[in-house]
């Protein structure tokens, strides 16, 4: 399987994943124009894309969605609880290409994709697994807090992408921000910090993750510095040894792509 972040951050979310059969989008938040850019840097053709799969509604992750899909044919997967918020902003995907799916696992083609809730406010919101071959990719971002449920799907994953959206002071301090904004981002229906997001770095110490992409990061809330740094802080007070901690940690940005990874 290999994985390539097209984009991450609030102004438009893609994800690429390929197998030996497949090629899918997890969201689809960049133009039809950007998204068919960005998938020629890795060399990949839009007229191979299978399907995108859509996390929820929210414009940042489905803003070519419909121009994309209507143009080259893709199957849309979307959860059966915001299907109706996605064709309201997205009207003109035919019927014979919208695909509902709720709680079970399902197929494309070599794919199993296993979805899963997330907190967040938007009509229905989900991540998803992505496995083949055993091998096992997950994404979560727009999640309002971390759960039980959520981590212990993390730890069986070998490659994830995960929510660092904010530094808290630095979001609490912003003076562009309205008081009501800064609290729908830190309430359990927005985004999780680095605080958050580190301390759920640190359960995975020991588990099968080999390599994480911090992802959904705030462009006035946050850099990669302070999430990173977060993590090294985490790292400290826990006495934990770089060798110890085995993990590749990555930042996805909004501008360009990421590296392409391979899970073997």
């Amino acid at each position: 399987m290999r994985i390539c972040i097209l984009a991450s951050g609030s102004k438009g979310n893609c994800t690429y994943i390929e197998s030996e059969n497949s090629k899918i989008l997890i969201d689809a938040g960049l133009s039809k124009k950007e998204i068919e850019n960005r998938l020629s840097l890795i060399k990949v053709s839009p007229a191979d894309i299978d399907a995108i799969l859509v996390t929820h509604e929210h414009s940042d992750h489905i803003k070519g969605l419909e121009r994309f899909s209507n143009f080259y044919k893709c199957k849309v997967y979307g959860h059966r609880d915001s299907f109706s918020m996605i064709e309201e902003k997205c009207s003109l995907i035919p019927l014979s290409q919208q695909v509902e799916f709720c709680s079970n696992d399902f197929n494309i083609k070599d794919l199993t994709i296993s979805p899963f809730d997330l907190d967040h406010d938007s009509s229905h919101c989900v991540g998803f697994s992505v496995m083949e071959n055993g091998k096992k990719f997950t994404i979560a971002t727009d999640l309002g807090h971390m759960t039980p449920e959520i981590e212990k799907r993390l730890k069986t994953s070998d490659f994830i992408v995960l929510e660092s959206n904010h530094d808290i002071q630095t979001l609490k301090n912003n003076p562009n921000y309205s008081y009501s904004l800064k609290q729908r981002i830190l309430s359990k229906y927005g985004h999780i910090s680095n605080d958050e997001c580190s301390n759920t770095i640190l359960n995975l110490i020991g588990h099968k993750t080999r390599g994480i992409m911090l992802a959904h990061l705030s462009e006035q809330n946050n850099s990669k510095e302070l999430a990173i740094n977060e993590i090294n802080k985490k790292l400290i007070k826990n006495n934990i040894k770089a060798e110890d901690f085995n993990m590749y940690v990555g930042v996805a940005t909004q501008n360009n792509v990421s590296n392409i990874f391979k899970i073997k």
